[in-house]
């Protein structure tokens, strides 16, 4: 479906076409104007007609249409041809939704096809129509209006699993006895993963626009990428730290797990060592021999007794010294 469609002039907005036709009218009336069209989940009827309208390629309009690309930028003449992942994280029990945006940049139009729920360009957009200097840049204005809100959802995606991360850190190096913590930690290993697969190759593939090797963008349009440029390649060193120190986490956590259970084994040990004393006493005095010492003295039961508690309390205390309880 159509989300928006403006038709821009001047560094403003001029008109609002409600139809793909509408835009093609607007554009050929005016030399001075371009569109951008925003389209989400569109149907192959529809994303064919703007195909049409605007001289989209097929190769790019089939990879915009099945939406299962990795970031990329391609050129197919005058029109370039660039995806996006957009990324949501909206709770921390959740898993790491991730999207996907398809924008075509041509001379006079910008045509985005979204693909899922996690991202609204409609602030990209309103923001963008408030700056007029920007907007005046044409198409060229609008691509980097997109891949810098794309990549500020990045940065918010990445503060929250930086925190996520140091709560599991401090979680598992914590003075408490260690909990399921693995768990945790491969959910955000997963998420880290499924963040680096969209944020960096996307460093690669805005070289050509920072080095203004694209069509429509000029030296003062390269300006604006190489800021977005920067903060991916900030954005990706992140997330590669991140996953550097969730490895260590992980490494540490089992390693504390497998103290611990040798711990408890030893603690096991010594309270078995502890009872197997008056185990071995009653046992001996219960196989109903005649002769036995002190069998008939009247004292010999709570000697027998008191002989136990002795060698136990002994047996605690020596343990206890050595670490064992």
């Amino acid at each position: 479906m159509i989300v928006d469609c403006g038709i821009y002039r001047d560094g403003r907005r001029v008109d609002s076409p409600s139809d793909i036709g509408g835009a093609v009218a607007a554009l050929r009336s005016r030399d001075d104007t371009f569109c951008w069209l925003g389209l989400h989940e569109p149907g192959e009827d529809e994303l064919n007609e703007a195909a049409a309208a605007f001289g989209l390629h097929p190769l790019a309009v089939e990879d915009a249409f099945k939406a299962h690309q990795r970031p990329k930028l391609e050129a197919y003449g005058e029109v370039s041809f660039v995806v996006l992942k957009t990324l949501t994280w909206p709770d921390r029990r959740a898993p790491l939704r991730v999207g996907e945006l398809n924008i075509f940049v041509g001379p006079r139009f910008v045509v985005t096809v979204r693909h899922g729920p996690n991202i609204d360009l409609q602030h990209a957009r309103h923001d963008l129509e408030e700056r007029a200097g920007l907007l005046g840049h044409g198409p060229a204005g609008v691509l980097y209006a997109i891949c810098d809100h794309v990549v500020d959802r990045y940065g918010e995606v990445a503060a929250l699993l930086e925190d996520a991360v140091d709560d599991v850190e401090q979680s598992v190096f914590s003075n408490e006895r260690v909990g399921e913590a693995a768990e945790s930690i491969y959910r955000l290993k997963a998420h880290v993963i499924g963040f680096r697969r969209a944020v960096r190759p996307l460093g690669a593939e805005l070289d050509p626009l920072v080095r203004g090797r694209v069509a429509g963008v000029g030296e003062e349009e390269t300006a604006f990428f190489r800021d977005v440029a920067d903060h991916v390649l900030r954005l990706s060193d992140q997330v590669e730290s991140q996953d550097d120190l969730l490895s260590s986490v992980l490494s540490a956590h089992l390693a504390r797990v497998g103290v611990q259970q040798n711990d408890d084994a030893r603690r096991i040990s010594a309270w078995v060592a502890i009872a197997a004393v008056p185990t071995l006493l009653a046992g001996i005095y219960g196989m109903n021999f005649e002769h036995m010492p002190e069998l008939h003295w009247w004292w010999g039961y709570y000697a027998v007794l008191g002989l136990m508690a002795v060698i136990c309390v002994l047996l605690y205390l020596r343990l206890r010294r050595a670490g064992w309880l």
